[in-house]
C-alpha cells in the first residue's frame, strides 16, 4: 500500500519526503486555502517536490467547467491528478478528461454505489473518506473492504485512496482490507513511527551500552 500526504505545506511535504516513503500527495480547495498561498504556484511547487502523484481538486460544478479547469490544472504538472467531487457532472467530466488522457479521481465518496460508477466511469483513483462516515455512526473501514471487494470482482483497475484517516487504526485496516493508498496528515504519519516500547528499548540499549563503555 502507498502512502500519500495529505497537506499543502511545502516543508511538511519536504520533510516527510526526506524519509524516502511518500508516493504523492492530496489537497482539496480547503488544504490550498489555508496555506493562504496562490493556488497554482503552491500545486506545482508540490509537484516539484513529490516523485509521485499529486491530486488536486476543482471547484466547478459542472461537466463542462470541470474539464475546462481539469485541462489547466492538467498543465500545470505532468503528475497533477485532478480530484472531482462525486455528482452526475463529476462523472460526465471524468469520461471527457479521460479521453484527453488526464488522470482522475472521484472523491467525496461514501458509498460501495459511488465507488462503482467511478469505476464504470473510468476515473484512476476512487476516494472514500472513512473519517467522516464514522462521524455519522457507520463504518468507514467498512466501505474500504466493500469496495475492494467490487474492484476484485470484476477487476476494475481504479485505484483506491483510502482518506480522512483520524488515526493508525485507520491507516492499518485500510492495508489489511487491501486498499491501494492511504493518505494520511502529518500528525497521523508521525504517530505511525512512534511506539512506547521502541522509545523504552532505545532508551535500555543506549543505558547497557554506556555500562560496557564505562568498565
Amino acid at each position: 500500500m502507498k502512502i500519500y500526504l495529505d497537506t499543502a505545506c511545502i516543508e511538511d511535504i519536504r520533510e516527510a519526503c526526506s524519509w524516502g516513503i511518500i508516493s504523492g500527495v492530496t489537497t482539496n480547495p480547503t488544504i490550498i486555502a489555508r496555506e493562504g498561498k496562490d493556488p497554482e504556484k503552491t500545486l506545482k511547487q508540490i509537484a516539484e517536490i513529490v516523485k509521485g502523484p499529486v491530486n488536486a481538486e476543482v471547484i466547478s460544478t459542472t461537466a463542462d467547467e470541470i474539464i475546462r479547469e481539469g485541462i489547466n490544472l492538467s498543465r500545470i504538472h505532468k503528475n497533477i491528478v485532478v480530484k472531482i467531487p462525486m455528482t452526475v457532472d463529476g462523472i460526465k467530466a471524468v469520461k471527457g478528461l479521460s479521453a484527453k488522457k488526464i488522470r482522475t479521481n472521484l472523491t467525496l465518496v461514501f458509498s460501495a454505489s459511488q465507488a462503482l460508477l467511478a469505476a464504470g466511469a473510468g476515473a484512476g483513483y476512487v476516494t472514500p473518506f472513512m473519517g467522516r462516515l464514522d462521524d455519522a455512526g457507520q463504518s468507514g473501514l467498512e466501505l474500504i473492504r466493500q469496495i475492494i471487494t467490487i474492484y476484485r470482482n470484476y477487476g476494475f483497475k481504479t485505484q483506491v485512496i483510502a482518506a480522512s484517516v483520524r488515526n493508525v487504526e485507520h491507516v492499518t485496516g485500510s492495508a489489511l482490507a487491501g486498499a491501494h493508498i492511504v493518505t494520511v496528515p502529518v500528525k497521523v504519519l508521525k504517530e505511525m513511527i512512534s511506539h512506547p516500547l521502541t522509545d523504552a528499548g532505545i532508551a535500555k540499549f543506549l543505558e547497557d551500552w554506556k555500562k560496557v563503555k564505562g568498565q
